[in-house]
């Protein structure tokens, strides 16, 4: 199975950078959804995170992980390499 993350972000957000730095840590690819003055982006973004209107918003095969903060507890916990691996 291909792991697939998408990211929603921008590109002012250390937030954003933080996450994404985490994600090439670890050596896996993602796409990121830019939603600087994309209003079309920034509405699905809210829409898949349950009404969040914050970035960065981070899906890990369709499963909406939360923010940056969320992420780094996940790995903190020993919970995301698991979600990266290819099976």
């Amino acid at each position: 199975m291909t792991i697939e993350i998408e990211i929603y972000s921008s590109m002012l957000c250390g937030f954003c950078h933080r996450a994404k730095a985490l994600l090439k840590s670890k050596g896996v690819d993602f796409n990121e959804i830019g939603v600087d003055m994309n209003p079309s982006a920034r509405a699905e973004a809210r829409q898949r995170s349950g009404g969040l209107t914050s970035v960065p918003q981070i899906f890990i095969n369709g499963e909406h992980i939360g923010g940056c903060d969320d992420l780094y507890a996940l790995d903190k916990r020993g919970q995301l390499d698991p979600l990266l691996v290819h099976t």
